[in-house]
């Protein structure tokens, strides 16, 4: 079973009420000097009496505990401060950026030929000459990758050129002069024995007929 929570109030008799705050101060006094000595705490404890009657403890200086309290407490105000302040210029900064993100989302749009209907005569002027800087870009780049490709294939083809020319200068053999048919007419006259046979009619002595033929080899 869970017991729920007492509610605490004020003690209406006032001898009872100046016993428990003479309890309870003296055992709130023995923790502050307690959590001094233990934690190596700065602790400063100012209790004032129903009757105005002042109580205090402190580890070092009460004054000085309260004008470090006073200090800390400046350079939190402004620490919060600046950061709200931080804060406040990230906000706009954001702001400004998801415009211009919109504005671009916008031109992106009216480029791909969306969201036309409500532009002005000065708009699509401007959207037509955007465009036509654009396919200005696109040609000049093309024409300049077609260059490179152009020369990387040159100097490809002079690398084949010397690879093929070294390769003939180590494999290929010299052609002997005139074609292959005068080489095979002049092998066939040479083994053909009917050449040296005279074939001319001579009609005389045999004398005569030798005679014309050293003549003839002369």
């Amino acid at each position: 079973m869970v017991r729920g929570k007492t509610q605490m109030r004020r003690i209406e008799n006032a001898t009872s009420r100046q016993v428990t705050f003479s309890k309870r101060r003296n055992g709130l006094l023995k923790k502050a000097f307690e959590l001094s000595v233990l934690c190596d705490a700065e602790v400063a404890l100012i209790i004032f009496s129903p009757r105005g009657k002042l109580y205090e403890f402190a580890s070092s200086s009460t004054p000085e505990t309260i004008d470090r309290y006073r200090r800390h407490t400046k350079e939190t105000q402004t620490n919060n401060k600046s950061v709200e302040q931080n804060m406040q210029h990230l906000r706009i900064e954001a702001a400004s950026m998801m415009k211009k993100i919109e504005l671009l989302e916008v031109s992106k749009r009216r480029l791909l030929g969306e969201g036309l209907g409500s532009c002005s005569i000065e708009e699509l002027h401007q959207i037509e000459q955007q465009l036509e800087k654009s396919v200005g870009k696109i040609r000049a780049r093309k024409t300049q990758v077609f260059k490179e490709q152009i020369d990387v294939l040159k100097e490809k083809e002079k690398t084949l050129v010397a690879e093929n020319a070294k390769l003939c200068e180590k494999s290929c053999i010299q052609p002997q002069p005139g074609s292959n048919e005068q080489r095979e007419a002049s092998a066939h006259e040479d083994s053909d024995p009917s050449s040296d046979v005279e074939t001319e009619l001579f009609i005389g002595p045999p004398e005569r007929r030798k005679k014309r033929n050293m003549l003839s080899h002369n």
